[in-house]
């Protein structure tokens, strides 16, 4: 977690890219994970063909986990391009500078998003 001022666009323009390019990182770096598992039995043992397939399974829903990130971040991008970054996209109330210094893709204030 890194400390920035939500106020200014340039330091929150670089943090979202920052964070955008890490997970799309992250995501070419996992395609190995994700690879089909090899069913053959006499090369593979039935624990470890489970364990491959549970690893596999483990790894896609990261990595879905990591594209909506990407789609947040997005978003966030999106919030301040039009000048709207850092407030609430459902009651209009700014976002705690704590909240957004947590996750600086969030689009809701602790209320909204207590609310559920």
């Amino acid at each position: 977690m890194t400390d920035f001022d939500p106020t200014d666009d340039v330091a929150v323009r670089a943090v979202l890219l920052a964070r955008k390019a890490d997970l799309t990182r992250l995501i070419a770096s996992s395609k190995d994970s994700r690879a089909a598992v090899e069913l053959d039995q006499s090369r593979v043992g039935r624990l470890s063909r489970m364990d491959a397939i549970q690893g596999q399974a483990m790894a896609i829903e990261t990595d879905r986990r990591r594209a909506l990130d990407l789609t947040r971040l997005a978003a966030a991008l999106a919030r301040l391009d039009a000048g709207v970054y850092g407030v609430c996209v459902r009651c209009g109330e700014e976002i705690a500078a704590k909240r957004l210094n947590f996750d600086p893709a969030l689009a809701l204030c602790v209320d909204c998003a207590t609310e559920g």
